[in-house]
């Protein structure tokens, strides 16, 4: 008893008796005598037949017809279908039909740390190779230090950077070599006289030596803030609060010199600093707003004696002048009489002296002897 079997173009049939592989039908009709198995699959797609491949390879027939990769572990084969990439494999067994698509190999080894650099961008940049891979990018004005396994290898310019994820351990640590601010801020500190403050102090700085700002320190950016806080309580606590209120310069200059020498340690420089902000608590306030006002008010009594001597300078003077020149003294006679007339809207002059003489008497002026 037979049976007719069609395999189609671009298929390929597998026939089976007593579940061993007897036969592989390429395109065509076929007649099929006795109890049998048959398989039919794609060559367009990967072989995956539902008996253990190793054992079907040993099929010569079938073999002849399969390209078969075969991946270690620790590598990574990426395959590409006429020059397009396909696909990554991973370790095992895999097979591909010739003569419909052509495939082709690359093979990586993923036991290493650095990834080839020949290996196209685009794909290491998709999903298909997320998996397998570690990118770091070192932006504009940044600079990299590189540790595998948690010792120093090297420092990295700006770019970007492929690892393979494996039993090494890869980290980045990344510093901007941009100029940059700190604002230490809100430090409370007391003065030599027991004076309350807070301050703010800015410093502006620049990563100059990477390997000593990565490795050879541990978070250099808190320590030169944790020695900035230091320098400012030394030396406020060395000043009373008129001093630091009248030399801020001071203050500056002994910051940046005190934290210039370990700056450099650090792998830094420093560029500018000074003081923002001097800020009083609400009690110091109250007494500096008293201590003020207090100033003020003998500074004003200061100028309105200085133009009452001055005043009293001038009528002295003026006393001195009318004593000797009579003219002067009528003169300056006849502007008081006018001035104290203005005041008054009637004035009777009787009997027959003279009327000069009746207002003198109206007004107490007696002629200076």
């Amino acid at each position: 008893m037979f049976r007719t079997m069609n395999i189609a173009m671009g298929k390929v049939g597998l026939i089976f008796r007593r579940g061993q592989l007897d036969r592989v039908l390429t395109t065509g009709q076929y007649r099929l005598w006795g109890q049998c198995t048959v398989e039919v699959y794609d060559m367009s797609v990967e072989f995956r037949p539902t008996h253990n491949i190793n054992l079907l390879l040993q099929h010569e027939g079938l073999a002849s017809k399969l390209e078969v990769v075969r991946v270690k572990e620790g590598e990574l084969v990426l395959r590409y279908e006429d020059g397009v990439f396909a696909e990554a494999l991973t370790a095992g067994t895999t097979a591909y039909w010739k003569g419909v698509i052509n495939n082709t190999f690359e093979r990586y080894d993923r036991t290493k740390v650095w990834i080839d650099e020949g290996l196209n961008r685009e794909i290491l940049n998709g999903r298909a190779l997320s998996a397998f891979i570690t990118v770091v990018t070192v932006g504009i004005g940044q600079k990299g230090a590189l540790f595998i396994d948690g010792k120093f290898t090297q420092t990295l310019d700006e770019g970007v950077f492929y690892f393979w994820k494996n039993a090494h351990r890869v980290d980045v640590r990344v510093a901007d070599l941009r100029k940059q601010s700190m604002d230490i801020s809100g430090q409370e500190m007391l003065t030599k006289d027991k004076a309350a403050l807070r301050m703010n102090f800015t410093v502006n700085y620049q990563i100059t030596d990477v390997v000593k700002a990565l490795v050879e320190n541990m978070n250099a950016t808190q320590q030169l803030y944790n020695l900035g806080q230091l320098a400012l309580r030394e030396v406020v606590g060395s000043m009373t609060l008129d001093e630091l209120l009248e030399q801020k310069e001071a203050v500056t200059g002994y910051v940046a010199e005190t934290l210039n020498d370990q700056a450099t340690q650090l792998g830094m420089a420093l560029n500018t600093s000074g003081v923002k902000d001097i800020i009083l608590t609400g009690e110091m306030k109250n007494i500096m707003n008293q201590v003020l006002i207090a100033q003020k008010q003998a500074q004003a009594q200061v100028i309105l004696r200085r133009e009452e001597t001055a005043s009293t300078r001038s009528l002295l003077n003026t006393a001195k002048l009318m004593e000797d020149n009579q003219m002067l003294y009528k003169l300056k006679e006849m502007e008081y009489v006018e001035k104290i007339a203005d005041k008054i809207n009637t004035i009777t002059v009787s009997g027959g002296g003279q009327v000069l003489d009746q207002l003198k008497t109206i007004f107490g002026v007696n002629d200076v002897k």
